[in-house]
């Protein structure tokens, strides 16, 4: 039986190394060069691809890759050459043409060319570091052809001369274009940056600064902004029809910089057509187009928002200041109602209800606002009118946004709590004389001021309120009680019991000597309140009252509605025929202030002139006579006998209004101290002032030499001490 054998196979080199012919590499190669040629020419058909290969595998296995690298650069080099002399001879769009149709045959060589050299890329290129043939045709067509110095040139100045012919509306070849820029890009990035996007950029920028001066000069804003919307949609088509894509930015940036940022402030404040024609003349369209041209370039929004703040405050300013415009206080506030609402809708259409420009508008309307220190008392009349008569007739959704625009202004308002005290004032007239309109409109504002500063602001309010519906309820259990009795009244009688600090006019006032009825009256209604609410005070407040008297002229029967004090002096007139001003005073007791006026709106006031005065004049002064106008006409049975009463406060008014709101804010700014004091323990002077100012600005804004003021009252009175090292510091004591 036969031996199985453990012997293994091996192949081993042989002994001596195969020697190769010395001309091997030289011989290899001119087959290949000549194949190469032989491409070039477009002549490849009869080649054999498969020996051309072989050959070239041959030459790097056998350690001859560095002669058949550089033999391909040195060949495609001089063939290029010669490429670059044809392409030069040509003139004109010629040029172009040839360099693209050079350019694209040169393309397909290198691609047959790799194919045959593809072992050669695959180990040599990689071992030596070197570019791939396909990198190596296009850096040679850079370096031989593109970057030429009578190619180069011609080149770039062809592309920007078609560019700017189109721009001024000439038709180019596109397409031709398109080729030579994605020809420079696909030799490189860096290329087309550098020989083609730069000069390109700084034509373009050349181009557009001329442009732009000479049409600023010879159009208005809106052709301007037009044509600078119409260059840069061009631009931006332009860039997608024959650039590089990534050039886009750049090129609009630079547009966008000539046509706009150079040039917005004069746009801006262009006369008759800059930005605030634009807005007195509501040309949304207009300015819409320039908010998205200047949203395009840094501090467009800015100049624009700059410019309209400008242009609110000092219209603005010159609106509440006006005396003439501040006569009517309803027709001031309408104004400025109108005036926010202009602007409302301009922002809203043409800047897409932008919030910073909201936020200007509204800057600007509580800069000028409170310019004028009596705008508190004028929006509150301005409620007021709206409250008393300006609602009827009205929807409920119509009588929300008339309280919402009147609430928008009182946000403006610093001295929120001058508003309180006018606003407590008007509402207290309406509800004790039934003046308004609708109580649910007065409970809705109530509401929404409530909503704007806390339950703290509007506590009073409501309590007046609270005192309307009970007095409703004491009469009818007074009228009860009245009929229970078997008594009756001499009069018919009303009557209101405010609450002491809820209503403004519950101060001690004057005594009025009522006539004899009326005082019977009063007093049974006293005795009735006292047996049912023990231990209280009853003030009667004869200057706050109404009546209805019904009178008699020469046969005309009329009921005249009067305040309290009228039906006083009308009463006298009962038992004289005529009185002198002093016998009035006299037998009345009325303030004189207050008589005046009462004189003067029964005997001064046509149509309602219900007393004759002699002398005949607007104004009553001592030693006047009256008697009863028995010639008094009118076509209604109820007439109504106002007072003679500025709808402003007087001069003297308005200062002790001033005065009592500053004694009101003394304690609060105290309490803001002691608060602050209380959880810092300590702090310098300037910090104190700054927190007070902080916690209080809701309401109003004190002034620092009234906060050193009370922070001294407070050192007096040992809540505070000063630092014994820094006196400008403040400490707290427990």
């Amino acid at each position: 039986m036969a031996q199985k054998s453990n012997k293994k196979f091996r192949i081993e080199p042989f002994k001596h190394p195969l020697k190769l012919d010395p001309n091997y590499a030289e011989n290899t190669w001119k087959i290949l060069e000549g194949a190469i040629a032989e491409i070039n020419a477009h002549n490849a058909s009869g080649l054999s691809y498969e020996e051309l290969y072989r050959n070239a595998y041959h030459m790097v296995v056998n350690k001859f890759g560095d002669r058949l690298y550089k033999g391909v650069v040195d060949t495609e080099t001089a063939h290029l050459q010669r490429v670059a002399v044809r392409i030069e001879e040509c003139q004109g769009e010629t040029f172009l043409r040839e360099l693209k149709t050079q350019w694209e045959l040169h393309n397909k060589s290198v691609q047959m060319i790799r194919d045959i050299l593809m072992y050669m890329d695959r180990i040599y290129v990689k071992q030596a570091n070197k570019a791939p043939v396909h990198q190596l045709g296009l850096n040679l067509w850079r370096d031989v052809v593109v970057r030429h110095k009578r190619i180069q040139e011609r080149l770039l100045t062809l592309l920007l001369d078609m560019i700017q012919k189109e721009r001024k509306g000439e038709l180019v070849d596109r397409s031709l274009i398109k080729s030579m820029t994605t020809m420079l890009v696909d030799l490189g990035r860096s290329v087309y940056v550098d020989d083609f996007e730069i000069p390109f950029l700084e034509r373009t920028a050349g181009f557009f600064r001329l442009e732009a001066l000479e049409y600023i000069s010879s159009c208005d804003c809106p052709a301007y902004l037009l044509h600078a919307k119409r260059r840069l949609d061009e631009e931006a088509e332009r860039v997608q029809n024959y650039l590089d894509l990534g050039s886009e930015p750049r090129v609009i940036k630079v547009v966008e910089g000539e046509l706009i940022t150079r040039q917005m402030r004069a746009l801006a404040e262009m006369e008759n057509s800059g930005l605030v024609p634009l807005m007195e003349a509501d040309k949304y369209e207009d300015l819409g187009r320039m908010y998205e041209l200047f949203k395009r370039v840094e501090g467009g929004l800015d100049l624009m928002r700059q410019t309209m703040s400008d242009r609110l405050k000092a219209f603005g300013k010159a609106l509440v200041l006006d005396p003439e415009r501040t006569k009517d206080p309803v027709d001031f506030v309408q104004r400025l109602l109108q005036m926010r609402e202009k602007y409302d809708v301009l922002i809203q259409r043409a800047f897409g209800g932008d919030k910073l420009f909201q936020n200007t508008l509204n800057q600007a309307f509580e800069h000028f606002i409170n310019l004028n220190p009596r705008s508190p008392e004028y929006i509150s009349l301005f409620m007021d009118d709206k409250l008393r008569k300006g609602l009827k007739g009205m929807t409920e959704d119509d009588i929300e946004v008339v309280l919402d625009k009147a609430i928008m202004l009182f946000r403006y308002i610093q001295e929120k709590d001058m508003f309180e005290k006018y606003y407590k004032q008007h509402l207290a007239k309406r509800l004790l004389h039934g003046k308004t309109s609708s109580d649910d409109a007065e409970r809705s504002l109530l509401v929404k001021l409530k909503t704007e500063c806390g339950y703290q602001f509007t506590s009073k309010l409501e309590s007046m309120f609270t005192d309307i519906r009970m007095s409703r309820e004491l009469m009818t259990d007074f009228k009860a009680h009245m009929g229970a009795k078997g008594a009756a009244l001499p009069i018919d009688l009303a009557v209101q019991v405010l609450t002491t600090g809820s209503w403004p006019q519950t101060a001690a006032s004057a005594n009025c000597a009522l006539p004899r009825e009326a005082e019977e009256a009063c007093e049974e209604f006293k005795e009735f309140y006292l047996a049912r609410n023990s231990g209280r005070r009853l003030t009667w407040q004869t200057n706050m009252g109404n009546a209805d008297v019904k009178a008699n002229f020469g046969g005309r029967k009329h009921e005249l509605n009067c305040t309290t004090y009228q039906m006083v002096v009308l009463l006298l007139f009962n038992d004289a025929k005529q009185l002198t001003y002093e016998e009035i005073e006299q037998a009345t007791r009325i303030p004189e202030g207050e008589l005046k006026r009462v004189l003067q709106s029964m005997a001064c006031v046509k149509g309602k002139n219900v007393l004759k005065k002699e002398p005949m004049s607007k104004d009553v002064n001592n030693g006047d006579v009256f008697s009863v106008n028995e010639a008094f006409t009118s076509k209604l049975y109820k007439v109504k006998i106002g007072m003679v009463a500025a709808q402003k406060e007087s001069d003297t008014e308005k200062a002790e209004t001033r005065e009592k709101v500053e004694e009101d804010r003394k304690p609060q700014i105290e309490a803001a101290i002691v608060r602050i004091m209380k959880a810092r323990k300590a702090l310098s002077h300037n910090d104190l002032i700054m927190e007070v100012t902080r916690q209080l600005q809701s309401r109003f804004i004190p002034q620092p030499q009234v906060i050193k003021k009370r922070i001294e009252s407070l050192i007096d009175r040992e809540f505070l001490e000063r630092d014994a090292t820094d006196r400008s510091v403040y400490r707290y004591l427990a």
